[in-house]
């Protein structure tokens, strides 16, 4: 676990919130995904003792990237489901889907509040699986340009990211003037601006 970002508890726990909910719905999709069409009846299968790689109950072939990402997906769940609950002290978690354990996270936001390093952990995890989720799936965030200049860079960089209601920084030279956030540390980390910020 990294050192909290310059973000207060409140907004970091509002933001795993945001990926945790992200999470949730693409997950089933991920699965969708895995065969996602049935091989018409006309289609002839592979012969006895082909080659043809395609799953069982006559679907389409397995897609091995989206295999690997419900893999990653699957064992990151429960690594955070069960750091969470040690790092609260509570009873180790009991055996369950994913959808259920990111649900049981969800739940212990409020707990977790008070810890900042174990709300930033959970926010980061929550993050990076959302989004291979979305690279797996083909799906791209919306973005939208956002009029003026960037307070730190000077740099007309400024987009808005509607899903998550921040406005971001997408310049990589820039950094903010807080020592401890994590543009100044993590090449893939931006400057974000949630939606109580907008006006100022």
């Amino acid at each position: 676990m990294t050192a909290p970002a310059h973000d207060d508890a409140h907004a970091t726990a509002r933001d795993a919130a945001f990926w945790i909910e992200t999470l949730l719905r693409q997950h089933p999709e991920l699965l969708t995904e895995l065969a996602p069409s049935r091989r018409s009846p006309s289609t002839p299968g592979p012969r006895r003792g082909g080659s043809g790689a395609r799953a069982s109950g006559g679907t389409a072939p397995l897609r091995l990237h989206v295999s690997d990402t419900i893999r990653d997906i699957t064992d990151g769940v429960v690594e955070l489901d069960e750091a969470v609950h040690d790092r609260l002290r509570l009873p180790r978690p009991r055996r369950a889907q994913v959808p259920q354990r990111l649900t049981r996270v969800a739940g212990l936001l409020d707990h977790a509040g008070g810890d900042p390093v174990l709300v930033t952990h959970i926010r980061d995890e929550a993050r990076r699986m959302a989004r291979r989720c979305s690279r797996a799936l083909g799906e791209a965030e919306p973005v939208v340009r956002v009029e003026g200049r960037c307070p730190w860079c000077d740099s007309v960089s400024l987009r808005a990211f509607p899903a998550r209601r921040s406005v971001l920084c997408v310049n990589p030279a820039c950094h903010c003037g807080d020592e401890l956030c994590d543009c100044r540390t993590d090449p893939a980390y931006r400057h974000a601006w949630p939606e109580e910020e907008w006006t100022r």
